[in-house]
């Protein structure tokens, strides 16, 4: 295929198990599953499952025919790498280093980092930047041993919401294992003009979250209603050489999963399907 699509782990219910999770995303008609580290208690456990859990998830998904390729980890809003606390910043760094781990054993090629430097209760300044950017070097240095890539997402903030800003960031670390994985919907809400935002990471996208948004409201969209130009985007990352897209929804608590996760990647395939490209 000219094109990989993936899904969000949270566009399904939570108490699916992972085969139920595997066969619906595949029968959705996507390419591979997004599994999620997240701040919340029961994600944060699957960076200590055991070589034998992690094994026996990876079997499942190739059993099913579905992989798991990429991570959403975002457990660093509640740890994060720019916290003036050294207990949090140092379990911010564990939570880095074993998911990785967890990333190798699944076969996940792209761990995607939130880009905050503090988010609960601390305020952004240049000490907690220089951290993060601190934190984000020694991360890629121990994501290099194992060939996996960490991507920066743009984030509903102000520190880093655009690809540009991302860009700072991967300029000051310089390595080939920090890259960006945008997130469009978010874009779209940051900037007049998302395209020409994408434009300026022209060589270090590897992924793109396509999520839906309007101002001020970040999630919980469907497709279709919000304002992201999907087209438009979508060209824009196709003419940069991107060819791997994730599907970013959330279960919205109904029983029509299947038809979702159907329609939603039925919405994006004939989007991305389009031989020719234009800009909007």
């Amino acid at each position: 295929m000219e094109y990989r699509l993936g899904i969000y782990e949270k566009a399904m219910p939570n108490e699916y198990t992972w085969r139920e999770r595997l066969e619906a995303a595949k029968k959705g008609g996507f390419d591979f599953l997004e599994i999620s580290v997240d701040e919340s208690d029961a994600r944060l456990a699957r960076l200590e499952w055991s070589d034998g859990e992690i094994r026996e998830l990876y079997d499942l998904s190739r059993s099913v025919g579905l992989p798991i390729e990429t991570m959403c980890l975002s457990g660093h809003r509640k740890y994060p790498m720019g916290s003036g606390v050294p207990k949090i910043r140092a379990r911010s760094m564990d939570i880095m280093k074993k998911a990785i781990r967890l990333a190798d054993g699944l076969g996940v090629r792209i761990i995607q980092l939130a880009g905050y430097d503090v988010y609960y209760h601390e305020s952004s300044t240049a000490e907690t930047r220089e951290r993060f950017i601190e934190g984000l070097r020694i991360s890629a240095e121990w994501a290099s041993a194992y060939g996996i890539m960490l991507a920066l997402e743009t984030m509903e903030n102000d520190f880093c919401n655009t690809v540009s800003k991302a860009m700072d960031f991967v300029r000051a670390v310089d390595s080939p294992y920090l890259q960006i994985y945008p997130d469009v919907g978010n874009v779209s809400n940051a900037t007049p003009d998302p395209c020409g935002d994408l434009l300026t990471g022209h060589g270090h996208i590897v992924a793109a979250h396509l999520k839906e948004t309007v101002p001020g409201v970040f999630r919980d969209l469907f497709y279709g209603e919000g304002q992201v130009n999907f087209p438009a985007v979508t060209s824009a990352l196709w003419d940069m050489g991107v060819r791997r897209f994730n599907a970013e929804f959330w279960h919205n608590g109904t029983d029509r999963v299947d038809e979702r996760l159907s329609t939603a990647s039925i919405y994006l395939r004939e989007i991305l399907d389009q031989k020719e490209r234009r800009w909007a």
